[in-house]
């Protein structure tokens, strides 16, 4: 009789487990450093990843922002070290790009993409008349590591305009005026301005916010901005510079539970240059996305709508830093390293953020209509395995008398048991056997009820 041999695809299913610990994998909403706040909206910066776990070593340069405004409002140009991906979670956005002689408008809206190299002097308008404007950007710094810095054209109340740096002999050569003309139009009233604001702080004793980066516009100056704005379309998919929308394309997985679009760096020379996917995943109530691991790409997730729950496979204790220096240890003196697999499980709900390392199995159900944005690293020729289904299942290739040796049931039985599942890529988050028995018992009850 042939001996079965452990194999690491058991470990991958999850077959063994240790108790929960504290989740490395997960950001909740809490966990943001909040850069700029007033009236009309705000930009919130997500906690390092580095800082959250050694297992982030790898996104030390990749940073995560929100901002958030109400409507007809507008955040005021500025310029930033660093290159964004932005993408549109709800609201509709006017987005203006600046070149040394043009200048690009675009209409944006939910499911928008765009990259903004680093430089880019932009402002973005908030042109829905009701609804909060919502944009996620991942920011790659270009100077120094996992730290952003912005220039402002205007001043502020705690960054004066990058312009007032320069000295008098400068401006007025660069300009061509008088000094005073150049401090009066374009410094001296944000100086004023922000003396008074620092006054009113002083007495009201608020908090040291931007007050002015975000600002109210009226309706005619929306329709200004509006003006000669382009929409993103299908043929912009292909495009170097201008918006291109997830939901333009078919999704690359899709049954009744839920959609999965994506946008690789194969198909986007935005995306191409940064080595980034992009992707949205709508999940049904009562529904799960099957469990997968991703082969290169280390993917940023943020639950936009609705609430759910993920669970991920990695090893015990690999995000506590006495665990690598052992392992480290290990490797010196060539030990051979036993590892058992965790589970880390966490409830989802909106502004969340988790991230699936490389090779970490991770499935994701819905308790309600789960809506999720997510950002992949290192994507290029990443290929997105999955570990049961009736498509595009890589155990099912795995050859007969492989299967005899690896699994603890003979491969007939493994075929059978793949076979179960007639979905693929979204199923029933409700096991088959407890939903039947769920019925059973309803029936149960109807039958018992309809006596009276």
């Amino acid at each position: 009789m042939a001996i079965k041999a452990p194999f690491q695809l058991l470990m991958l299913l999850g077959i063994v487990f240790l108790a929960d610990q504290e989740n490395p994998f997960l950001f909740k909403s809490n966990r943001v450093q909040t850069l700029f706040e007033n009236e009309n909206g705000h930009i919130r910066l997500l906690q390092r990843f580095d800082k959250r776990s050694k297992i982030f070593d790898n996104l030390q340069n990749y940073r995560l922002l929100e901002y958030n405004s109400k409507p007809h409002t507008l955040f005021l140009p500025q310029q930033n070290d660093a290159d964004f991906i932005l993408a549109v979670l709800s609201g509709k956005a006017i987005l203006t790009v600046l070149k040394p002689n043009d200048r690009n408008s675009f209409n944006l809206q939910r499911g928008d993409i765009i990259k903004l190299p680093a430089g880019t002097i932009a402002y973005l308008a908030n042109r829905d008349d009701k609804e909060d404007l919502r944009v996620l950007d991942l920011a790659i710094p270009v100077n120094r590591q996992g730290q952003i810095q912005s220039f402002l054209l205007f001043g502020s109340e705690n960054q004066q305009s990058f312009l007032s740096g320069f000295s008098k002999n400068i401006l007025q050569a660069a300009f061509n005026a008088d000094y005073e003309e150049i401090e009066r139009v374009l410094i001296e009233e944000h100086q004023k301005e922000l003396q008074h604001r620092r006054d009113l702080r002083d007495r009201r004793r608020q908090q040291s916010q931007e007050s002015n980066v975000i600002v109210k516009v009226s309706r005619e100056q929306i329709e200004e901005l509006s003006k000669n704005a382009k929409s993103s379309s299908k043929k912009s998919v292909s495009s170097e510079s201008e918006p291109f929308n997830l939901g333009n394309r078919e999704p690359i997985y899709s049954n009744k539970f839920g959609n999965f679009f994506e946008i690789t760096p194969e198909k986007n020379p935005q995306l191409k240059d940064l080595d980034i996917l992009v992707n949205a995943v709508e999940i049904k109530e009562g529904s799960l996305l099957l469990p997968h691991y991703n082969s290169r790409a280390t993917v940023i997730v943020i639950a936009v709508e609705g609430k759910g729950e993920f669970e991920l496979v990695g090893h015990r204790n690999e995000n506590q830093q006495e665990q690598r220096e052992e392992d480290e240890e290990e490797e010196e003196e060539g030990q051979e390293k036993s590892r058992q697999v965790q589970r880390y499980r966490a409830r989802l709900s909106p502004g969340d953020v988790f991230v699936i390392p490389a090779g970490h199995p991770v499935a994701v159900s819905a308790s309600s209509n789960l809506y999720l944005v997510g950002f992949g690293i290192n994507a290029e020729n990443n290929q997105r395995n999955f570990l049961a289904g009736e498509e595009d299942n890589v155990i099912s290739q795995i050859h007969r008398p492989v299967k005899e040796l690896a699994f603890p049931g003979s491969a007939q039985q493994v075929d059978r048991l793949l076979k179960n599942q007639k979905q693929s890529y979204f199923a029933n988050a409700q096991p088959q056997q407890r939903e039947e028995e769920s019925q059973r018992k309803r029936g149960h009850i109807s039958s018992i009820l309809g006596g009276f």
